[in-house]
């Protein structure tokens, strides 16, 4: 592909959304629900109730980490 027509196409948008988990690695970053912010805890329950995501650059949780609630859920990069 020439550098002109990559110069054209649209910026790669990362979005966040929330997979339920039966297992969580050792080493992962694990946060409780009872710690989130008030803007994170919204963003989660919204989440949580449907199958959406989130443009990453307006989430405030980060991709990787847990949040444990009813159950463990990731935080994943789509």
């Amino acid at each position: 592909m020439a550098l002109s027509e990559q110069s054209h196409q649209e910026p790669v948008r990362r979005a966040h959304a929330l997979r339920r988990v039966e297992s969580v690695d050792p080493s992962a970053s694990v946060r409780h629900v009872d710690q989130l912010e008030p803007a994170e805890l919204e963003l989660l329950l919204g989440l949580a109730d449907s199958d959406a995501s989130i443009p990453a650059d307006e989430s405030p949780l980060e991709a990787g980490e847990v949040i444990v609630f009813t159950d463990y859920y990731r935080v994943e990069r789509v």
